[in-house]
């Protein structure tokens, strides 16, 4: 939905007076979707509203079951003047006999697609006077000799009551000259799609008025969702600008709905896109593995591989640096109490295990020697080693030699690497390696609760950010190597 810039007094009270139209407009054309489906409902609780709203939709009365209700009319008024045993009573009687057969063979109710109301009309009759023929039910029920058995107000009150209804719901519709259906409701609807054509106009004007640069069709698609009030057709659509309107209008918060949409979109991208993009990864890499791109890697030939160099660094050199660095002025002067322990432990094993110690621990005093000894010699071998490692590494010669050592380390390893069967064997593994990651991991990624993944990234946004402490030597040991 588009985003509003908050809304002056006058403006929100414009804002609603549209959306109530817009309301109003949406609720007559579900009214009108709704008549033909539920008329037996109006026609039953409401007749009033189907005598105003009949026309509309050209609907009329059936012209042969109207009849047939009407001869019923006069059937009764014709006993309330003679009494049921009269002759004017008897051809009342006959022509009904005849109507419901015709009734029955013609069904007047198949052209609007109610021909169950005609089988609830033929098996409550039948179940009325208990036979299996629904026309010899209605031509016993219309006979003198039943209707004076059974009693005439009893008879008649059940027609009323229970045949009555049903055929009153029959109709028929007219068709225009077009062949369709008439429906009139386009006359209904009309004021209302005047008014959104001139209201979309005017803010379409208003739009392209705060923005020059916009053409006119983009004026008018910055409202795009106003565009289903004008439609003659789809009329359903209408309650998407309703609804917006709404609640731009604050007269309903449909911001809940709006985030749980927009999580379900992103949720049904979010496992698509991550299962396409890691499994174009991984292809591009089981790619540049069968071209043989690992070979010339291994080799170090610049001239067979077309590495993009954006710094002029190598990378891997320099993070090799500052990692050794790291080990060397801040993580070994921290650990050398637990080297020296570990020293002190195998020196003290290595005095025990001697011959002459055997012999000669009952000694009083060497137990004390013997362990001053081997704190000493700890001490020492950590400071030497340790003295040696930064000489080794503060020394230009050391370090030229460290150099070449692990030059002539990755030459020695490329070489071994490069011969046939071994890069044959590496490149097939990585191969399969990668392809099982595609066939195992891939699916574990699709296969995760990625709504539990939204409401993680929520709970983030809604944290306070807290600025980053900076580390001195971080910063100290990242300032020597830029120098």
């Amino acid at each position: 939905m588009a985003n509003v810039k908050p809304l002056t007094q006058r403006n929100l009270w414009f804002e609603r007076l549209m959306a109530i139209l817009a309301s109003v407009n949406l609720g007559l054309v579900l009214f009108d979707l709704s008549y033909v489906p539920w008329r037996d409902f109006y026609i039953r609780n409401l007749p009033q509203m189907t005598r105003i709203y009949d026309p509309i939709k050209g609907i009329e009365a059936h012209r042969e079951t109207e009849n047939y209700l009407a001869t019923v009319d006069a059937l009764t008024e014709q006993v309330s003047q003679t009494g049921l045993r009269s002759p004017q009573v008897a051809t009342e009687l006959e022509a009904l006999r005849n109507l419901s057969g015709e009734m029955i063979d013609s069904n007047p109710f198949a052209a609007v697609d109610k021909s169950g109301t005609l089988e609830k009309i033929k098996n409550r009759m039948r179940d009325r006077i208990g036979v299996k023929s629904s026309k010899q039910a209605f031509s016993t029920f219309w006979s003198q000799a039943y209707l004076s058995k059974r009693g005439w107000n009893q008879e008649i009150n059940f027609f009323n009551q229970t045949i009555r209804p049903l055929i009153i719901t029959n109709y028929y519709r007219s068709i225009g000259e077009n062949g369709e259906l008439i429906d009139k409701f386009w006359r209904i609807d009309l004021p209302f799609v005047i008014l959104f054509a001139v209201e979309l106009l005017a803010r379409s004007f208003y739009i392209k008025r705060q923005h020059p640069g916009f053409s006119w069709s983009n004026a008018i698609l910055w409202r795009w969702y106003d565009l289903f009030l004008l439609l003659p057709f789809w009329r359903t659509l209408r309650v998407i600008p309703v609804l917006i309107r709404l609640d731009h209008a604050r007269l309903l918060n449909l911001h809940p709905l709006r985030q749980q949409i927009h999580q379900g979109i992103v949720a049904n991208f979010a496992e698509e896109i991550t299962e396409i993009v890691v499994v174009r990864v991984i292809n591009q890499v089981q790619g540049s593995i069968q071209r043989g791109e690992l070979k010339h890697w291994l080799s170090q030939n610049e001239n067979l591989r077309s590495y993009i160099d954006i710094n002029n660094i190598n990378e891997v050199e320099a993070i090799g640096s500052i990692l050794v660095k790291t080990i060397v002025y801040q993580v070994l002067p921290k650990i050398q109490p637990e080297i020296a322990a570990i020293l002190r432990h195998n020196i003290e094993s290595a005095i025990t295990q001697a011959p002459m110690y055997r012999n000669l621990h009952s000694l009083p005093g060497l137990e004390v020697m013997q362990t001053q000894l081997s704190d000493q010699l700890a001490t020492q071998i950590t400071a030497n080693l340790y003295g040696a490692i930064v000489s080794a590494t503060e020394d230009p010669v050391g370090a030229k030699l460290s150099s070449q050592l692990l030059q002539r380390f990755s030459e020695a390893l490329g070489t071994e690497m490069q011969k046939k069967h071994v890069l044959s064997e590496i490149q097939n593994l990585l191969i399969d390696f990668l392809e099982e990651v595609k066939l195992n991991y891939v699916q574990r990624l699709s296969q995760e609760d990625l709504w539990k993944v939204l409401e993680q990234t929520k709970q983030l946004r809604r944290q306070p950010s807290v600025p980053p402490v900076q580390d001195k030597n971080s910063t100290a040991l990242v300032r020597r190597e830029g120098t």
